[in-house]
């Protein structure tokens, strides 16, 4: 199984994958912050293709940042939750890293996943 990055997002309020809330993966390993891609997860929470693939895949710091009270419909003004970062670091470039976040309008969680 080639290395990639991959995400995918369980809204825990309805029992449901999170159909349609944008992601973007930033890079945090240079000198600035760059936004390396903005994407949506489909029907089943997840994007149609892998965040970073084998040949993207490189060690640094990273970070997810999931648009939580856009997909919630902001429920409340302002959001409890707005915008969700999740940092993690990619040690090993020719593993594969999953990180899924579960969430609600009022909590979240994250791991590494498989």
């Amino acid at each position: 199984m080639p290395a990639k990055l991959s995400t995918h997002v369980l809204d825990i309020a309805r029992g449901l994958p999170a159909r349609e809330m944008q992601i973007e993966l930033w890079s945090l390993s240079g000198p600035q912050r760059q936004l390396l891609k903005t994407v949506r997860t489909n029907a089943d929470g997840r994007t149609e293709t892998p965040l970073l693939s084998a040949e993207e895949m490189r060690p640094g710091e990273y970070e997810l940042v999931f648009f939580v009270g856009d997909y919630f419909g902001k429920q409340s003004n302002p959001p409890f939750l707005d915008r969700v970062p999740v940092r993690f670091g990619i040690a090993d470039a020719t593993a594969s890293y999953h990180v899924p976040l579960l969430c609600s309008p009022w909590s979240y969680s994250t791991y590494r996943g498989s």
